[in-house]
C-alpha cells in the first residue's frame, strides 16, 4: 500500500498551514482591507483550523513511528507552535 503521509509531504502541508496563518495576521497587522482578501479569509479559516489540528495530530504520530528527520520535525514543532497561539488566541 502506497503511504501517503511521507516526510515531504506532510513537511509541506504543516508549512502552508503556518504560512496561511502568518499571511493572516500580516493582513491584520497592517490592517489590508481588500474585500477579495476578506472573502478568502472567511472560506479558509476554519478548515484551516480543522487542519491545523489533524495535522498535527498526525505529525505527532508520524515522528513517533518512523525516523526523525530535521525538517520535518522543525515542521511539526511550528506548527505545534502556531497552534498554540491560534487556539490560544480564543481564551
Amino acid at each position: 500500500m502506497y503511504n501517503l503521509i511521507t516526510d515531504k509531504n506532510l513537511t509541506i502541508v504543516n508549512l502552508t498551514i503556518v504560512s496561511y496563518f502568518i499571511l493572516v495576521w500580516f493582513i491584520n497587522f497592517y490592517k489590508i482591507d481588500i474585500v477579495l482578501i476578506g472573502v478568502f479569509i472567511e472560506i479558509l479559516t476554519i478548515p484551516f483550523l480543522i487542519a491545523q489540528i489533524v495535522f498535527l495530530a498526525l505529525g505527532i504520530r508520524h515522528l513517533i513511528k518512523n525516523k526523525l528527520r530535521l525538517l520535518t520535525t522543525i515542521s511539526v514543532l511550528l506548527l505545534a507552535i502556531c497552534a498554540f497561539i491560534t487556539i490560544g488566541s480564543f481564551f
